[in-house]
């Protein structure tokens, strides 16, 4: 099993959705959460943007990993979004992002971070994974997802 399997229940998935910005994305994330887990909306919000103010969550080959720390949060939680069209991010690359995945985390919890952020870099930064994700129906995402494998 994977690290972010335990983080993204099949709700926390939103395939094929248009935003018209990056901040529009990063509030109906915020809504997600709280609805799936209770978190307060706007200290969703608050988190996620700061983060992106400090430089681009953007890897490049559009893909996207924003994520922030919620001082509420006991675990960390994660959201998966399939972008149709893509969406422009400040990606290093200058390409436009399809794929991103929300990560929220505990106030303190460094080493976890650190180990789903690459872990979820290195999934995201296979172009096998990103193709199946692409491609796959919106109800084999969240397989794909939690049964890949580092």
């Amino acid at each position: 099993m994977n690290l972010i399997a335990p983080l993204l229940s099949q709700a926390g998935i939103v395939a094929d959705q248009t935003f018209s910005s990056k901040k529009k994305l990063l509030e109906h994330a915020a809504d997600l959460f709280e609805r799936l887990i209770g978190l307060k909306r706007q200290e969703v919000f608050d988190s996620l943007f700061e983060r992106e103010r400090l430089g681009s969550t953007a890897l490049g080959y559009g893909v996207a990993i924003p994520h922030g720390r919620i001082k509420s949060l006991k675990e960390a939680a994660g959201a998966f979004y399939r972008l149709r069209p893509p969406l422009e991010f400040d990606s290093p690359d200058g390409l436009p992002i399809d794929l991103c995945f929300i990560l929220l985390v505990p106030q303190n919890a460094n080493e976890l971070h650190l180990q789903i952020l690459g872990e979820l870099a290195q999934m995201l930064g296979d172009a096998g994974m990103r193709e199946r994700l692409l491609a796959a129906e919106p109800a084999e995402l969240h397989k794909l997802l939690t049964t890949w494998t580092p």
